[in-house]
């Protein structure tokens, strides 16, 4: 009786080295309606995209479509002009995160490794101007870009990140800069014993083991950028000027007014705005990012994994 209420408690509350049933299975179900969470939004709007009018009015259909349709997609895809937005987009969002990239590293850098006054006022600044919101510095920042004539051109975008004072550009130079202090000054001064100066240790030594901060930076910049609609509108694409420039997200954001006029002017008769079409409007805007994160989760996570080698 003993040896059975022993395998029955170890079984249920688990020993030193075997988790117990009832831990793994809270710890599953936590997970499972955490899950569930995020993924409704998703697979009600994926559900809802392939859904015809007469889907939607039918009350006993609620999330396998009665006749699936992809004219949805198609009508939406034409009133966002989705080539040319997606090309766009790609430009807006990906050029910024390359200048980013740059030019947090070397800042990051820099702080990590060298020694100057006023090292700790740079960095509470650099975290002040992370917390401070954006609303406040918008009307003088626009004032600017209007006086360097850059309003409504995409180097609204490219000169902040160029100088290091992108789009949430302070948390990623704090993440390079916490990562690049992690790295041994031993390896740094190796190299310098040899000859080598501090741009090529920088170049050869620190960046290439700097590949996961490198990947967290990439990924959140390009998604922040992606998915920024009102600073896009009020630099890029022209509120008070004629820009040629837009973005996915700015197309969604006047999605109805957009489709009206698609409306107006398609060869073959169009169907009325419906819930559907928005839904496949709003699929088509994160279809893009979803797929960069199934191609890149790997490495995203083994870059949120690895810590690299500890520094001294």
């Amino acid at each position: 009786m003993d040896r059975n209420r022993d395998k029955i408690h170890k079984m249920l509350f688990g020993s030193k080295d075997r988790e117990g049933f009832l831990k793994l299975f809270s710890i599953y179900a936590l997970l499972i309606c955490i899950g569930f969470i995020y993924l409704y939004p998703i697979l009600y709007m994926t559900s809802s995209s392939f859904m015809t009018l007469e889907d939607l009015l039918d009350s006993s259909i609620n999330w396998i479509p009665g006749t699936l349709t992809f004219s949805n997609y198609l009508q939406a895809a034409s009133s966002m002009d989705f080539w040319k937005s997606f090309g766009q987009s790609i430009v807006i969002a990906g050029v910024p995160t390359i200048c980013n990239l740059i030019s947090c590293s070397l800042i990051g850098y820099g702080l990590a490794r060298f020694e100057f006054p006023f090292k700790k006022v740079i960095l509470g600044i650099i975290i002040f101007s992370f917390i401070l919101p954006s609303q406040i510095t918008m009307i003088p920042t626009y004032v600017l870009y209007s006086n360097l004539g850059i309003l409504g051109t995409v180097w609204a975008f490219i000169l902040p990140a160029i100088m290091g004072m992108g789009i949430n550009a302070p948390i990623f130079i704090l993440i390079f800069y916490q990562f690049f202090k992690q790295v041994p000054k031993v390896l740094i001064e190796a190299a310098q014993v040899d000859g080598v100066g501090y741009f090529q240790s920088f170049v050869r030594i620190s960046l290439p083991s700097s590949v996961p901060a490198i990947i967290t930076v990439g990924l959140f910049s390009f998604v922040w950028y992606w998915n920024n609609s009102y600073l896009t509108e009020m630099y890029v694409s022209g509120v008070m000027t004629s820009s040629g420039w837009t973005t996915l997200v700015v197309q969604l954001d006047n999605f109805s007014s957009n489709y009206s006029t698609y409306a107006t002017t398609a060869a073959n008769a169009a169907t009325s705005l419906n819930e559907s079409i928005n839904m496949a409007g709003t699929m088509l805007t994160m279809l893009p990012l979803l797929v960069i994160y199934f191609i890149f989760q790997r490495y995203f996570v083994e870059s949120v994994d690895r810590t690299g080698i500890t520094g001294e």
